[in-house]
């Protein structure tokens, strides 16, 4: 019943971190469009029935049943069709951007004496601010929640503790996980150690770090070796000679190595039989950045490759294949995999915020870079359409040219009902597949 209450608790954690995230991404488009002056009639987090709404002013601010998204309304973010037409009202949101988009059904236009107040009669750099506002709010938010990870909880690295001991001797190229009667013990068990000694030395030498210990061990099969471990506060001396075995090679991330046929790569080298127990350990203000880069790049590739990544999903959900870890997700499956991290009692508690913290910026900076996709109705779609008036009004003044006028974006309307039906397709593949075939980070 506790791991139930844990594994809701761990859901609604990201529930309200994406609504907190929406919230502040569409304050992102909100100040700078108030700053310069547009109406804002609507802040809104969520979509569908309004739960709860509250009027300052000139702009109504509420939350709706659907936390899958938000939007403000601004008038006149699109520009007339013609010359003295009046603008129609829009918003930055998602579903709304598409149906206010259609000018046949556009509800609301500018108000008398409002003119100046539309959207689309501000200068470019002022309508990109505004559009990338929400966009650069959830990388912001992205950099504070990597900084407190980091800074104040630290990464997860291994320690000098011996976190498991291996009960037997198999080879990298073993089918099996586990021993069966008649394998040979491992070097490490034969000796004595146990999950929580602390490596002290080996042979005289002082171990600060995991990687020393793991280098004297392949370098010295059929050796014996003086370990030094601390245990219940006492120092042991055992005697450990590793054995000659195949293991795979890995790479400085711990990857396994491939050659070029994709299959892996392993060597003959000492083996005992020991890993290392993690500790996080915290790290420098210097390091957030090359975090939020990396994150960076993880998304930009996903993107650029997603079309294989939503083949290799539908083949998992409707077929016998697995999920891969580092694919794409949808919410359903962000909420699993909090849930799991909170049901987990093996791990302390300040591991599972850590956990939660760093799901909350990925989540962050998967925002920040698929709404600067140059598609409308993504933010960055707007951004693209303001770049290329701003373009070609240097050309009319570059080349003397009549004053071409503003974008009209409305145009772009099939192609926008293309991009939602896609995205649409996409959030029902991917829901689909993480209820029949959640991704599993902990087995």
């Amino acid at each position: 019943m506790e791991s139930v209450l844990l594994f809701v608790l761990g859901v609604a954690v990201v529930v309200v971190g994406l609504a907190l995230s929406i919230g502040l991404h569409e304050v992102g488009h909100l100040v700078p469009a108030k700053a310069f002056g547009v109406k804002v009639t609507q802040y809104m987090i969520g979509f569908g029935p309004t739960l709860w709404s509250k009027r300052r002013g000139e702009t109504e601010y509420g939350v709706k049943a659907i936390p899958l998204g938000g939007y403000i309304s601004m008038i006149g973010m699109f520009p007339p069709a013609s010359v003295g037409g009046a603008g129609r009202n829009a918003s930055t949101g998602f579903f709304n951007t598409l149906v206010q988009d259609a000018r046949s059904a556009s509800a609301d236009t500018i108000g008398a004496g409002e003119e100046r107040r539309a959207f689309y009669r501000l200068p470019v750099y002022k309508r990109i601010i505004i559009m990338l506002g929400g966009p650069v709010m959830n990388l912001l938010v992205a950099i504070v929640l990597f900084a407190i990870l980091l800074m104040g909880f630290g990464t997860a690295q291994a320690s000098t503790t011996v976190g498991s001991v291996s009960a037997c001797v198999l080879p990298a190229t073993s089918d099996r996980q586990t021993c069966a009667p008649g394998d040979e013990e491992a070097p490490g068990a034969a000796a004595g150690l146990q999950p929580g000694d602390r490596l002290v030395s080996i042979d005289g030498v002082a171990i600060t770090r995991w990687a020393q210990s793991t280098e004297v061990i392949r370098e010295s099969p059929g050796t014996v070796l003086r370990v030094v471990v601390e245990r219940d506060g006492a120092e042991r001396t055992l005697a450990i000679t590793p054995k000659l075995t195949e293991r795979h090679v890995v790479d400085d991330k711990g990857q396994v190595k491939t050659d070029a046929a994709g299959d892996p790569v392993t060597q003959e080298v000492g083996f005992v039989g020991i890993g290392p127990a993690g500790e996080l350990v915290q790290q420098p203000a210097t390091a957030v950045l090359p975090m939020v880069g990396e994150n960076i790049g993880g998304v930009v590739h996903l993107i650029v490759n997603l079309p294989q990544r939503l083949v290799d999903v539908a083949n998992a959900a409707f077929g016998p294949g697995e999920r891969d870890p580092n694919g794409p997700i949808s919410v359903v499956g962000v909420g699993r995999v909090a849930g799991e991290i909170a049901s987990i009692d093996t791990i302390p508690v300040a591991s599972k915020v850590a956990s939660m913290l760093g799901l909350l910026a990925s989540l962050n900076i998967a925002l920040f870079v698929f709404n600067l996709v140059p598609l409308l109705p993504l933010d960055g779609g707007h951004v693209a359409g303001a770049l290329w008036e701003g373009i070609r009004r240097a050309f009319a003044r570059l080349f003397r040219r009549r004053e071409p006028g503003p974008v009209d974006t409305a145009k772009l309307m099939p192609l926008t009902f293309a991009v939602v039906i896609v995205l649409g397709g996409m959030s029902l593949l991917l829901i689909y597949a993480d209820i029949v075939k959640p991704i599993s980070l902990f087995g």
